[in-house]
């Protein structure tokens, strides 16, 4: 155990004064605790002034002081560039050791790398803790002794190194370390307002903090047992909501998987905590492959399908922007567009439908859509979306087959059957019924001008048809299989000599 004068707790993407690993060894190992937030302008200023994230994390970041005030602490907030401001905040105060959680993004590796090197300059510690994943890096790997591509046998291997080591649970108390915060001084003082950071302000997309946290994950809880079943369908209220939560850290990833485990150890939770915990494994796995697989961030995860030439060009830039705002033909890929760009949330059977749409009906490279993704969603981590991506562009490890092509009208009849999902956001096709509603095209135009709907005034056209961007799809990846047996070829060729 350290035994340190004055520690800087950095909060990043840990939002909670709860089961939180930095701030519980902060406290353990110092005499006195300060808390800071950084507004970091080097993440900020690529973001759009109306960026509803930042509502959420305001918000979030006032319960958090309101906490931290409870137990005798407080929270310090900052503007400007993390990696400086860090730095001069510990300087500032005397600070022994800044402690922070460990973030597996490259941008953040290189950050944290810089802050630890200006720090030991100056004889300040930097530590970090595993606190937003149950396992990280390699502490699940094949027998081996190999890193998993595929997730099933991953799970199974999370699953089985959780059942050895149960105390990767151990929650992190707060409370009974109270006593080190570092107490306020004065008046409270008010956190800066969004606008004094040049953001607008407003209502959060959801629920913020770690009261909005518990409150839908209370919520959730009575609903787990049909979540196998309703968690397919958009129409219905059928998932958590709650990965924003577990991309800012105002839940912690201990509790929900304790209570997963719990579940399905019980029964509680019917047939759905099981696969609500294979889910919570999934971002795991994705955080791994991430750490372990940092070239997945701008090419595909198997370097043969870097060979694929996706469409490019001012018809490929019109397509993607109809995609983008929801014009494609298609009511239910519109239907999800329009809602991501109206609430920053998209159903996960949608981000399939999606993904799949562009990358495999407009062939257009799965990095143009990650990207969007990634300015639109509330609950944006890099590893989970660059592996959704690659999953559905069949670049990735455990990608879907690349001949498997999703049909839209088909996961549309599936999956919002009576369209439901789709009237939700696109009204001007309320009056279709619900096998129409799928496949307007296909309606005779006096049917569908009775309904009020002209394709290409109401309602655009398809921008492609399905089954000839299926067969360009065939053709476009048919160049995987000619680098795979050419790779192979060469590695026999090594073989024998």
């Amino acid at each position: 155990m350290m035994n340190l004068s004055k520690s800087l707790v950095w909060f990043r993407r840990d939002l909670r004064a709860f089961d939180h690993a930095p701030l519980h060894h902060a406290l353990r190992s110092s005499q006195q605790v300060y808390c800071v937030f950084v507004y970091d302008t080097d993440i900020l200023d690529e973001l759009p002034k109306d960026d509803r994230r930042l509502r959420f994390i305001h918000a979030s970041l006032a319960q958090l002081d309101t906490e931290l005030r409870r137990l005798g602490g407080y929270l310090i907030v900052r503007h400007g560039s993390a990696r400086d401001e860090v730095v001069a905040l510990a300087e500032e105060l005397g600070i022994d050791a800044v402690h922070a959680g460990t973030d597996h993004e490259p941008s953040a590796i290189a950050r944290d790398l810089a802050v630890a090197e200006q720090l030991a300059k100056r004889n300040c510690a930097f530590h970090t803790y595993k606190d937003q994943v149950i396992f990280e890096k390699q502490e699940v790997l094949t027998l081996a002794g190999g890193v998993f591509s595929v997730f099933t046998p991953y799970k199974n291997a999370w699953l089985k190194r959780l059942a050895a080591h149960p105390e990767t649970l151990a929650t992190y108390p707060v409370d009974a370390h109270a006593d080190a915060f570092a107490p306020p001084t004065g008046a409270p003082a008010a956190l800066p307002a969004l606008e004094d950071i040049g953001f607008t302000s407003g209502e959060p997309p959801l629920p913020a903090g770690m009261d909005g946290a518990e409150a839908m994950f209370e919520a959730f809880v009575t609903e787990m047992a049909d979540y196998g079943r309703a968690r397919d369908f958009p129409a219905e209220e059928g998932t958590s909501r709650l990965s924003a939560h577990l991309r800012f850290g105002t839940t912690s990833i201990r509790h929900l998987v304790r209570s997963a485990r719990d579940m399905v150890q019980s029964g509680t939770g019917g047939t759905g905590a099981s696969v609500w915990l294979s889910e919570l494994i999934w971002r795991d796995f994705y955080a791994m492959v991430l750490s372990q697989n940092p070239h997945v961030v701008e090419r595909s995860f198997k370097p043969a399908f870097d060979a694929v030439e996706w469409e490019t060009g001012a018809e490929a830039d019109a397509l993607f922007a109809a995609w983008c705002e929801g014009r494609t033909g298609y009511p239910l890929v519109d239907a999800a567009m329009l809602q991501l760009n109206q609430t920053g949330f998209m159903h996960n059977r949608l981000r399939m439908v999606t993904a799949s749409f562009l990358t495999k009906d407009l062939g257009i490279d799965w990095r143009r859509g990650e990207r969007y993704f990634a300015r639109q969603l509330n609950d944006y981590e890099l590893a989970s979306n660059n592996g959704g991506w690659q999953w559905a562009a069949s670049t990735g490890c455990d990608a879907q087959p690349w001949f498997r092509i999703f049909n839209p009208v088909t996961q549309s009849t599936r999956f919002d059957a009576r369209g439901e999902f789709i009237r939700r956001y696109l009204p001007q096709l309320a009056k279709l019924d619900g096998k129409q509603i799928h496949a307007p095209w296909l309606v005779k135009p006096d049917v569908l001008a009775e309904r009020g709907v002209v394709l290409g005034r109401d309602y655009p056209a398809p921008v492609v048809e399905h089954d000839a961007a299926r067969q360009r799809t065939l053709e476009r990846f048919a160049v995987v299989k000619k680098v795979v047996a050419k790779a192979e070829d060469e590695k026999d060729d090594a073989n024998d000599d």
